[in-house]
């Protein structure tokens, strides 16, 4: 571990100074090292002389500002720790974008592996859902939304576009159209269900991380993008539905499939960002290419008129 003062690295600068910025900790000797996982940030464990718990910081990414609400970030951390689901916050440090929450000892990021334990999945449900069921956040952010904000993007940074973006941006659009005359379902979202997020113990409890990306959003959307992310088979998918609404309608399928698409969309879109403006040692362009390849599988699918025509 590093001590304060020892910092070499642009990233390791940032987080000094916002260790000194926190108030409770002046004059306290402190201690850190870098902690794996993430692609927009970098992740810190930190040791203050005299504090009973270890803490974690994350330092923001350079250009994660053009797609991330600190604030916004803030918010669902506090609201997903009132639900017990969440990591004990700790400060906001809003001047530095860091937030500060205790280190959870005894806690694991979770891979795709652990979700084949039914069990697992399930708590990861109600953990998501009882996140979902909170009060609206202070900024809502729909899919519709992200996607136009990263598409501009690509467009301001000059960045790349797949050969077939403009039938991508027509299938986008009819997609919109048809959620937006049924009507979006608001809720606290997480909008970044990866593996990772979900952090397990040894009793395989499930604890969520990583608000970053939260925004008020439709709920299906959030369902929408976990599936995909855990690449669930159909029967699970029926099952987590049902568990979540108490009835799987045609309807909700249909939501659930199109969201998928757009999730897709969303994150490929967003990689396209990355890909011009990230120092992150990570393939972000094949990463934009997968999701793209993803999200035409769901609408080349031979139901897709007809999930345009349920939802």
């Amino acid at each position: 571990m590093k001590r304060l003062g020892e910092a070499s690295t642009q990233a390791e600068r940032q987080l000094e100074q916002a260790i000194l910025g926190h108030g409770p900790w002046a004059g306290c000797a402190a201690h850190y090292a870098p902690v794996s996982g993430g692609i927009s940030n970098t992740n810190w464990r930190v040791q203050i002389e005299g504090a009973p718990t270890a803490f974690f910081l994350k330092v923001p990414g350079q250009g994660t500002e053009l797609f991330i609400d600190r604030r916004t970030a803030h918010d669902a951390s506090l609201k997903a720790a009132a639900t017990g689901y969440g990591a004990p916050v700790v400060a906001f440090l809003e001047e530095h974008g860091v937030e500060v929450f205790e280190f959870m000892e005894g806690w694991r990021a979770s891979s795709n592996r652990d979700f084949l334990d039914r069990d697992v999945r399930h708590r990861a449900l109600h953990a998501l859902k009882a996140f979902n069921d909170q009060p609206l956040l202070i900024q809502t952010k729909t899919a519709f939304d992200m996607i136009d904000e990263h598409q501009r993007q690509v467009h301001e940074l000059g960045g790349q576009w797949p050969d077939d973006h403009a039938w991508l941006d027509c299938q986008y659009r009819r997609a919109r159209q048809a959620l937006e005359a049924s009507g979006v379902d608001l809720a606290p979202c997480m909008n970044d269900t990866l593996a990772g997020n979900f952090m397990l113990n040894a009793a395989a409890e499930v604890r969520l991380v990583d608000f970053e990306y939260a925004s008020n959003n439709d709920r299906h959307y959030e369902l929408a993008l976990w599936f995909g992310e855990m690449f669930f088979a159909p029967d699970m998918e029926l099952a987590l539905l049902e568990d979540y609404f108490g009835a799987v309608t045609p309807q909700t399928l249909a939501r659930v499939y199109v969201n998928k698409a757009l999730a897709d969309l969303k994150w490929s879109t967003w990689a396209m960002v990355q890909h011009a403006v990230s120092q992150i040692d990570f393939d972000f362009y094949k990463y934009g290419a997968l999701k793209h390849s993803r999200a035409r599988s769901v609408i080349h699918d031979s139901r897709w008129e007809t999930w345009l025509r349920q939802v």
